[in-house]
């Protein structure tokens, strides 16, 4: 079972899952038809006969199978946008995602003209070590043509079991006859934390929440520690712009890189006996530097949970705009051959007790980037509230309720406006990123903000 705070899933990973298999999921079912009335039965009739009914008198012969997935996954996304039936190839996609790691030849490429042109190989990896260049268009894949495939069916053959040879076939600018390059697959993992340095401040951008990420940012935190001298280093941005989540136990270890003691999240299921809490231990990875989280209408459900963690114990300043507002979290349950079912099974709350669903977390300051006449309309993100059928935010949260004993009818209508997103541009070049530069001029002095430095004292009560 894996548990997700995910927006959406992307790309492709290979990974491993404790399994809740197809039969439990069966005996559970039964369980609850036995428990319910007979109506559950009459509608379970009513679904075979439609089947049936498709079968026999559809125009033309249907693909059973896919009848069955559809119906299966109309179930589940008429529960909430995010759970979903997966079939047994988006299942491996997100497993793939979810570990963060592939036997591959370590290259991002797009399709250009039919052919998988090279955006850019990743360092260190059998194809950078082999001379594939950017801007390299891939025509063969051992002897067989590109063109015709789609983007997905490339890739999927261009992974494969590690070791194992691979021929490309490059048509490379200036160069008058087609290349061949001979590849050995090896082990890809996808950096999810990249870093710089910014003179004297330390940059960490963390783009998702898989397997890698606290492996990733303990690297980061290390080597950018080594390289900016102790006396001079004034703090670190951690960047969750546009990153949609993942996996929920990476961001509770990624917020307890940066917190001595206190609670970072619980989530709460159904009924009150699934609730948990998650606390974090003592050690602080930058042993207390100050720390900028920049945050947009891309930062979504794991992203959140971070923000909201350091956010809540005044750990750190949240400099940009609203965040995506996504507060439930994901179990994938495994169905064996079949695939797995996603489904919606807790929301989850900030130290403080609040819960952000369909909300966001509002930055301490806000910050709005300049946008290019040709973008504007196109990069506002519409966030959790914006999506149909969304969980509504139950604002009656025990943290809430403490907060506010007396609130007024106005505070309660207040408090259930639901609204959350906002743009979600950042700019390519970091000299017009104004978010990034107003971060960078905080922590150096140059701004000056009542919420930065935050003051621990005043976080909620450990």
């Amino acid at each position: 079972m894996i548990r997700k705070a995910s927006l959406f899933l992307a790309g492709t990973v290979l990974g491993a899952v404790a399994v809740i298999g197809a039969s439990q999921v069966h005996l559970s079912l039964s369980g609850q038809a036995h428990a319910t009335d007979s109506d559950i039965y009459r509608q379970l009739n009513l679904f075979g006969d439609v089947f049936d009914r498709i079968r026999s008198d559809y125009v033309e012969k249907p693909e059973e199978k896919k009848l069955i997935e559809s119906a299966i996954n109309g179930m589940l996304t008429s529960l909430d946008p995010h759970s979903s039936f997966l079939n047994a190839d988006s299942f491996q996609d997100m497993q793939t995602q979810t570990r963060g790691e592939f036997g591959g030849l370590g290259i991002e490429v797009t399709m250009e003209n039919g052919l998988v042109k090279v955006v850019a190989p990743i360092d260190d990896t059998p194809a950078h070590k082999a001379g594939v260049l950017a801007g390299d268009l891939i025509s063969h894949l051992d002897g067989e043509e590109v063109r015709g495939l789609t983007l997905e069916q490339a890739v999927d053959r261009m992974r494969g079991p590690v070791k194992k040879p691979i021929l490309l076939t490059i048509i490379r600018q200036d160069a008058a006859e087609p290349l061949e390059i001979e590849i050995i697959r090896d082990v890809i993992r996808i950096r999810s934390v990249r870093f710089r340095e910014e003179g004297d401040i330390g940059y960490v951008r963390v783009t998702q929440f898989n397997e890698q990420s606290q492996t990733g940012l303990e690297d980061a935190i290390k080597k950018l520690s080594e390289k900016i001298p102790a006396e001079k280093l004034k703090g670190f941005i951690i960047d969750l712009r546009n990153n949609p989540g993942g996996l929920l136990d990476q961001a509770i270890s990624i917020s307890d890189s940066f917190l001595d003691k206190g609670e970072i999240v619980s989530t709460r299921g159904r009924d009150g006996q699934s609730a948990q809490r998650f606390a974090a231990r003592a050690g602080d990875l930058t042993k207390g530097k100050p720390i900028v989280v920049l945050m947009n209408g891309g930062s979504a459900s794991a992203s959140e949970i971070v923000a909201g963690a350091l956010q809540d114990h005044k750990r750190a300043t949240i400099v940009g705009t609203r965040s995506f507002g996504k507060g439930s979290v994901q179990t994938i349950f495994p169905l064996g051959a079949n695939g797995a079912m996603r489904l919606t099974t807790a929301r989850y709350y900030t130290p403080s007790g609040r819960s952000i669903q369909a909300k966001g977390i509002d930055p301490d300051v806000q910050i709005l980037q300049d946008i290019p006449d040709d973008l504007k309309g196109r990069v506002q993100a519409r966030g959790e509230a914006g999506l149909r059928g969304h969980l509504e935010n139950d604002n009656q949260s025990e943290g809430e309720t403490k907060k506010q004993p007396e609130a007024t009818e106005q505070e309660d209508k207040t408090k259930k406006k639901e609204e959350s997103g906002s743009s979600v541009y950042v700019p390519a070049d970091p000299k017009d990123d104004k978010q990034l530069n107003y971060a960078l001029d905080l922590l150096r002095g140059i701004e000056k903000h009542a919420a930065f430095p935050p003051d621990p004292n005043a976080g909620i009560p450990n």
